[in-house]
């Protein structure tokens, strides 16, 4: 949430795991790639307000980065196993529902592949 990306920037570490649990609780941050951030967000964040999508440069992380499997997923999904650094998040982007309620992953957020 944007109080969350706020605080991150105050403090010079992002720390917050997933809604309501941090990285010291859970052990490391949940993240998604671009095709997961919608599904995600439709599934956890429905009816949460004030969402901002961070854009990370995983190049730039100093903290260990990690695809696991998940129960319940075919996919794996990115975990970062310490605290994100601020200077690898390279954009925000307001993350809001749609007029039908549901969430897409905004084009605005999508780096070019080089």
């Amino acid at each position: 949430m944007a109080a969350d990306w706020e605080q991150a920037l105050r403090d010079g570490a992002y720390t917050t795991s997933t809604r309501g649990v941090s990285l010291a609780e859970q052990g490391f941050i949940h993240a998604s790639t671009e095709r997961q951030v919608a599904v995600v967000a439709n599934s956890y964040y429905k009816d949460v307000r004030g969402l901002v999508l961070l854009v990370i440069d995983t190049g730039r992380l100093t903290a260990p980065l990690q695809y696991d499997d998940v129960p319940g997923s075919d996919e794996r999904f990115p975990h970062i196993y310490g605290p994100l650094n601020p200077d690898a998040v390279i954009a925000t982007v307001p993350l809001e529902a749609g007029p039908d309620g549901t969430f897409a992953f905004p084009p605005s957020a999508a780096r070019p592949v080089p």
